[in-house]
């Protein structure tokens, strides 16, 4: 038996200054510990944030050496927090895949920053430097914890963004998914903005299934979600339901909105599916 434990943070959801209450999706951030090591798999957006998830690690996992911080993929609200861990755990070191990696160097190139991130908050996030951002992983993905567990980075492509990976803990039977599965919050399809690329997510969702685990982490949820299977077929259904509206021929995003709304109303931010609509009617009228 394993005496590895999970524990799952999700960090709240922050409004969008200027807008007319919408907000950023609440982040997960898990933590996978022994009795003396831990491993964080991706951190929050803001300073704040990163502070609430540090306050949460010493409640929840007190006296554990945070030896890595594993980074999913390459969007800056999964990794900005790092700078802000490091401080508390400056022995941890943070790894990525070598495309993850590349990724993350391209959010923190500053008029990205700047025109992206510092735009919508303000002196609120800690902007990391551009070297180091992460440890490369070895090819095989995979890396120990105290000598004994092995954590697996499988690479899965496009899901709502370009070279996302899932870490897989064999022992656990754990997949803890970034960006790949999402909870009850509205899926992130701007970047996949064609069929080509929503088909490609699919078959990411379909290579976590074929890991068989028994616990799925999704990179956003909200608060109190169980991290169960049904995520897999939750996430993989909103984008075939979307791929159905899109196909059908709406006369503008804002019946893609209302059609998809009509069907996940009861998901949690309503303005992340408010872009998707924009980016998938855009690349279909430009045949991208």
């Amino acid at each position: 038996m394993s005496d590895l434990q999970v524990a799952v943070y999700v960090a709240p959801p922050i409004p969008l200054p200027g807008s007319q209450g919408d907000s950023w999706s609440p982040i997960s951030c898990t933590l996978i510990y022994s009795s003396h090591d831990a491993i964080l798999v991706d951190t929050p957006l803001t300073i704040k944030q990163s502070e609430e998830l540090i306050e949460w690690i010493e409640k929840i996992a007190p006296n554990r050496k945070l030896s890595y911080i594993y980074i999913t993929h390459g969007h800056g609200d999964h990794f900005f927090g790092v700078p802000v861990i490091l401080k508390r755990f400056p022995n941890a070191v943070p790894v990525a895949t070598r495309k993850v990696l590349e990724h993350m160097k391209q959010q923190v190139e500053k008029n990205i920053f700047k025109n992206m991130w510092e735009l919508r908050f303000p002196g609120q996030i800690y902007q990391p430097q551009l070297s180091p951002l992460a440890s490369i992983l070895p090819e095989s993905g995979k890396f120990r914890l105290e000598n004994r567990w092995v954590f697996e980075a499988i690479e899965c492509g496009h899901s709502d963004t370009y070279d996302s990976t899932v870490l897989w803990v064999p022992d656990l039977k754990l997949a803890v998914c970034g960006d790949v599965v999402y909870g009850k919050v509205h899926q992130y399809l701007f970047e996949a903005n064609n069929e080509e690329k929503r088909k490609a997510w699919i078959q990411a969702i379909e290579k976590v299934e074929a890991l068989g685990p028994l616990y799925v982490v999704p990179g956003h949820k909200q608060s109190g979600e169980l991290d169960g299977i049904w995520h897999l077929s939750a996430t993989k259904k909103y984008i075939l339901d979307f791929e159905d509206i899109i196909k059908s021929n709406p006369k503008d995003s804002r019946e893609v909105f209302r059609k998809m709304m009509e069907l996940y109303g009861d998901r949690f931010n309503p303005s992340a599916l408010k872009l998707s609509c924009k980016g998938a009617i855009v690349a279909k009228e430009s045949h991208i």
